[in-house]
């Protein structure tokens, strides 16, 4: 069964029930339209499609806009894997002096930091004993629009 964060933000484990949906064709065209006679229907599990590491998945939902130019928006909530191993490009989610963050992941030549997707938003660049871990990788973000 899928859980949302909990009202502190903390995140919550994915538990590893399947969330079976039905699956209406294999795609739906963002261009010129096909027939609806293509569509086949299938039942699709969310769980196989979103979760690779039930026992390392959690979901936190996202507060703010610094990775809006990466379409990860206020309220979305993402879908984050503390199996993968981050590296340097990866979306993450940072704990940075005992808060979340979400940013790209910034290694190259020695350096590390953490990169907004909003040019509004500084670098975070660990200062001499900041606390920063990155926490685990963004696999997918889910968005609820507005109906």
């Amino acid at each position: 069964m899928y859980s949302v964060p909990n009202a502190q933000g903390q995140p919550l484990l994915i538990a590893s029930r399947a969330a079976d949906l039905l699956l209406l064709g294999d795609h739906v065209w963002a261009g010129f339209p096909s027939p609806a006679a293509d569509l086949g229907a299938k039942r699709i599990d969310l769980t196989a499609e979103l979760i690779v590491h039930p026992q390392a998945t959690y979901l936190l939902r996202v507060k703010g806009d610094s990775m809006k130019d990466a379409h990860i928006f206020d309220g979305d909530v993402l879908v984050v894997d503390r199996a993968v191993k981050p590296v340097h490009g990866h979306i993450v989610v940072a704990v940075v002096d005992g808060e979340f963050t979400v940013k790209y992941l910034y290694m190259r030549n020695g350096r590390f930091r953490l990169r907004a997707a909003n040019a509004t938003y500084p670098d975070i660049v660990p200062r001499e004993g900041q606390t920063v871990e990155v926490w685990g990788v963004v696999r997918h973000a889910i968005r609820h629009f507005p109906v």
